[in-house]
C-alpha cells in the first residue's frame, strides 16, 4: 500500500502543484462532473427509491469515486459489490449515493435527505475533494464526526463502515499526516468498521486508471470493489 500511495502522491503533485491551482482545478472538475457523471441512485424528488421486498439496504455515500465517474453506472464499485452480495446469497440490495465533486461539508448538507430512507449498513467515502481543495483537516474531521453522529441518531441500529482516504501532498507533510489520521481516529472513537484506502493497489498504476490518473478504469474498479468487499462482507453476515 505504501508503494502505491507513493505513486498516488506523485500523481497528485503533478495534478495540483499549488493550492490555488488545486482549488481552481477542483472547481472546474466539480462543474464538469455535474455535467458528465453517471447517474446515481439518489432521486431528485421527495419520493424514495423503490426497494426489493425482503432485502435490507446497503447505502454507499461518496464522491465521484463511489459514483463511478467515467464508467458505465453498472460498473461502479457499489454495483459490483451488489453482485458479490447476490453471489454470496446475502439478503441485501445496494443504493449508490455517490456525488461527483462533493466535499465532506456538502455531504453534511445533504445528509438529512439521505437519512429519510431505511438502511441496515452504510459505507461512507468522503474527504478526497477536501484534500484537493486544501480544506483544513479540523474542518473535515468535524464534518465527518457530525455525519457519524447524525447517522447514529437517525439509524441507531445501522452498521457503519468508514473508508480510509488519503490526501495529495501539495499542502505539506503535516497536512497529509493529519489528514490520514482522521479516519482511523474517528472510526475507533465511534465504533465503526474502517475499510482500507479505497484506491489501494490501484493508485498510481497507469494501467488501472483513466486518463486523468485519479479515477479507476474498469480493471481498476474491479480491484476497488474487492478492497471494499473484503472489509464489508463481515458486516453483512
Amino acid at each position: 500500500m505504501r508503494r502505491a500511495l507513493h505513486k498516488y502522491v506523485l500523481i497528485a503533485v503533478a495534478l495540483s502543484c499549488s493550492r490555488d491551482k488545486s482549488v481552481a482545478r477542483d472547481t472546474a472538475y466539480a462543474e464538469a462532473s455535474a455535467r458528465n457523471a453517471p447517474s446515481v441512485a439518489v432521486p431528485t424528488t421527495d419520493h424514495q427509491p423503490p426497494t426489493t421486498a425482503g432485502l435490507k439496504t446497503v447505502l454507499f455515500i461518496g464522491t465521484s469515486l463511489t459514483a463511478g465517474y467515467g464508467l458505465d453506472p453498472d460498473s461502479a464499485y457499489p454495483q459490483q459489490v451488489g453482485r458479490m452480495i447476490d453471489s454470496a446469497g446475502l439478503a441485501y440490495e445496494v443504493v449508490n449515493a455517490g456525488v461527483s465533486g462533493e466535499t465532506s461539508s456538502a455531504l453534511l448538507r445533504r445528509l438529512d435527505w439521505l437519512l429519510r430512507q431505511p438502511f441496515a449498513v452504510v459505507v461512507i467515502e468522503t474527504g478526497a475533494n477536501d484534500g484537493l481543495r486544501g480544506i483544513p483537516v479540523e474542518t473535515m474531521r468535524n464534518n465527518v464526526q457530525q455525519i457519524l453522529d447524525r447517522i447514529r441518531m437517525a439509524r441507531p441500529d445501522a452498521r457503519i463502515a468508514l473508508v480510509q482516504m488519503e490526501s495529495p501532498p501539495n499542502l505539506g507533510a503535516a497536512y497529509t499526516r493529519e489528514f490520514r489520521k482522521v479516519f482511523p481516529d474517528l472510526s475507533k472513537a465511534n465504533g465503526t468498521v474502517l475499510l482500507p484506502f479505497l484506491l489501494e493497489n490501484v493508485a498510481g498504476n497507469r494501467e488501472l486508471n483513466q486518463a486523468d490518473g485519479i479515477h479507476p478504469n474498469y480493471d481498476g474498479e474491479r480491484i476497488v470493489a474487492r478492497n471494499v468487499w473484503k472489509g464489508l462482507r463481515p458486516l453483512l453476515q
